[in-house]
């Protein structure tokens, strides 16, 4: 059962129960309990992203146990952490994908359906992103715990993309149109955006650029634009935003303490202070060095002085999370089309309007020409454009750039996550954790 309550959002409602599929004749509350539950996985995944990178930085004399997502080790699987960060995203990830395979089974409305297939797409994609192989369970029950027969062995990434990650974009680009836009909910177009990402993920530049392509084309006509001033881009607003996970200070969601902006604006005793890291900073100087002038993203992202974020001035609980913006998209499209052998003329042209947004000149393909110098410079593009919206750690997974961005050789174990300890206790050991942890 949903409890919905009367906020301005449709998406604002808090489950309060586990869900009893079979009483129900409508499932509208139990889609949104869906889209709910991607708000206790916000804050983990973006603080994976970033500080597990080199754009911010715990110091090493922070409150314990924090510091040891810089310690490329067993030292993150400690039990403390996983409960404070990983089982919370993967708790909250699985509700959602339950919550999505009841609608999946029982609702007779097509759209319901729809959004249902992008959320469990969705859940399924960080899933992967963060841990590797994970249990895959597609039935309707509200508690797998009490399932004896579902099969909780880890299945192999590369099978979750192609059997359920892949065929749910699809189905949902399918059964959506972009009304969903307008209100926060799944769209069309968003679904054919995070499946171009599942692509490049996946190493299928072919595919990934027929889809970001076709994103870039039809986004227009969605009334989906890059917004003229980057102060924009990322307030609730915002003219590029494809899909956001809705977050309100006035619903409480199942993450506690501090929210993700929070966290890189310095308003958390773990890193309060010194939090933006010196390479980060050096990213951004190099940027406005090669575009001839500042680079404005740098005075509208961080504080180099006090060395903390400021790109996210909304209330720290209010602040959206943004999942998919155009210009994460046309960065993703030029990297396919580089990677396909597209000529360096073509592709650094996709970049000219975030570049000149910035207030920096557009890349001269006389001197950015090679393969590999273009694939470097969109990376470059993608760490100051998307600083602290985090992306870093999981970009530099996916382009195989760990090692010489993060400049020291990391074992490829301790590129995903720990599988949270209580779940492999709660599953008798069924669930394995991930080598090396």
């Amino acid at each position: 059962m949903v409890l919905m309550t009367s906020c301005d959002n449709e998406l604002d409602q808090v489950p309060l129960v586990d869900l009893e599929a079979n009483n129900l004749e409508d499932y509208a509350g139990v889609l949104n309990a869906a889209y709910y539950y991607h708000t206790g996985a916000v804050t983990p995944q973006a603080v994976m992203g970033e500080f597990r990178a080199d754009n911010l930085t715990f110091e090493f004399d922070d409150e314990p146990p924090y510091p040891d997502f810089h310690t490329y080790n067993s030292d993150l699987g400690g039990l403390a952490i996983s409960e404070i960060y990983f089982r919370p995203f993967y708790r909250d990830l699985y509700k959602s994908i339950l919550s999505a395979n009841t609608v999946i089974d029982k609702s007779e409305s097509p759209t319901e359906v729809a959004e249902a297939k992008f959320l469990r797409a969705l859940s399924y994609s960080k899933l992967v992103m963060v841990f590797g192989d994970v249990p895959v369970i597609l039935v309707p029950q509200p508690d797998v715990s009490v399932i004896p027969d579902v099969d909780l062995t880890r299945q192999p990434a590369t099978e979750i993309y192609n059997n359920v990650i892949i065929p749910d974009f699809q189905a949902a680009i399918a059964g959506l149109d972009n009304s969903g836009l307008a209100t926060g909910r799944a769209s069309k177009i968003a679904a054919q955006g995070l499946l171009g990402k599942a692509y490049m993920f996946r190493g299928d530049f072919a595919q990934a650029a027929i889809e970001l392509g076709t994103v870039i084309n039809e986004a227009e006509a969605a009334e989906v634009t890059l917004e003229a001033d980057f102060a924009n881009v990322i307030i609730d607003e915002s003219s590029e935003i494809l899909f956001a996970t809705k977050m309100s200070s006035s619903i409480p969601n199942s993450s506690t303490g501090t929210a993700f902006a929070g966290w890189f604006q310095g308003k958390d005793t773990k890193a309060d202070q010194d939090n933006i890291t010196l390479s980060l900073i050096s990213a951004f100087d190099a940027s406005s060095a090669a575009g001839g002038s500042e680079d404005l993203r740098k005075a509208l992202t961080i504080d180099s002085e006090l060395k903390r974020g400021v790109k996210y001035t909304a209330d720290q609980y209010d602040q959206d999370f943004i999942e998919l913006r155009l210009s994460d998209v046309i960065l993703m499209y030029a990297e396919a089309l580089n990677e396909n052998g597209t000529s360096a003329t073509e592709v650094l042209d996709l970049l000219d309007p975030i570049r000149t947004r910035a207030g920096l000149t557009v890349l001269d393909d006389a001197v950015v020409s090679s393969q590999a110098e273009v694939k470097q410079a969109i990376l470059d593009e993608r760490r100051v454009e998307l600083a602290l919206e985090g992306h870093r750690w999981f970009d530099l997974v996916r382009t195989g750039t760990v090692d010489a961005e993060m400049e020291q050789t990391i074992s490829s174990n301790y590129y995903v996550f720990p599988i949270p300890s209580s779940e492999i206790l709660a599953s008798d050991g069924v669930i394995t954790q991930n080598e090396g942890y």
